[in-house]
């Protein structure tokens, strides 16, 4: 069994965990899960991660605006994300970013939410969790020009665009894709990437890995994304599982777990 996994994104808030999710979260200790960071999209999930961090030790939280929700950015929201950055077990401003794929809320009111929220984690020196689809251009103008500490999650950009965020001195994170047979791109990023920069992360409920596709994603379900990286690697499941744990610890100021010393 592969230990030491840190979930580096996702939504355990969400409804699709309504029915078994103290069950579900119970089993993660003894399946090697030592850590799950809980990612906001809107200004209710950000309040229920850190309840959930609340209840279960090895849970934190991230705040914030997904461009979904652009909307709700507003300067007594911001004042509000700002007080939520304050509690104990919240350690980045996230998900937020662009996202232009169905372009639900237009670009134009997408950029100004994302950069506030860039602002704020500039003045309180917090990482940012990106969300990025279909907007590199504008994504990556708006990274160098605020130069956030943070990741990129769940990264389908080129190796090109990788680069340029290795050298802003920020993580790629990689979800479940790295298992589906077409994913080249995916693939090819993660063999240019050194292994001191990448992040495993479910996204869940969604981007279950192969054999799961289609499924509700859970972090159990990591140690997929962990053998995919490591047969690219040449390493272990487990080497790659203590790698990405320790990166994420360091991104995002979370203790160690027990047994994994730098």
């Amino acid at each position: 069994m592969v230990h030491h996994i840190f979930d580096s994104h996702a939504h355990y808030d969400d409804e699709r965990f309504c029915e078994d999710r103290g069950e579900l979260l119970s089993l993660f200790p003894a399946a090697g899960v030592c850590r799950v960071l809980n990612a906001g999209c809107n200004l209710e999930a950000s309040r229920a991660g850190i309840a959930l961090g609340r209840e279960y030790p090895f849970l934190y939280s991230a705040v914030g605006c997904h461009p979904d929700a652009a909307d709700e950015v507003t300067p007594q929201s911001l004042a509000l994300l700002r007080e939520l950055a304050g509690e104990e077990k919240v350690k980045a401003i996230g998900e937020i970013g662009l996202d232009y794929h169905y372009e639900d809320i237009p670009r134009q009111r997408q950029i100004p939410a994302f950069e506030v929220q860039l602002q704020l984690a500039g003045e309180l020196d917090m990482p940012v969790i990106i969300h990025s689809r279909e907007a590199v251009e504008d994504t990556m103008r708006l990274l160098n020009q605020y130069r956030p500490k943070g990741v990129v999650h769940c990264f389908s950009g080129s190796v090109e665009t990788a680069k340029e965020v290795l050298r802003l001195g920020m993580y790629i994170g990689v979800t479940g894709v790295i298992t589906f047979k077409n994913a080249r791109r995916i693939r090819e990023v993660v063999e240019s990437v050194p292994l001191d920069r990448l992040l495993i992360e479910t996204d869940c409920p969604y981007m279950a890995p192969e054999p799961y596709r289609g499924k509700r994603c859970d972090s159990t379900m990591l140690p997929r994304m962990a053998e995919a990286i490591a047969a690219i690697k040449g390493i272990t499941a487990q080497e790659v599982a203590d790698a990405t744990c320790r990166n994420a610890c360091r991104l995002f100021d979370i203790p160690l777990p027990e047994g994994l010393g730098e």
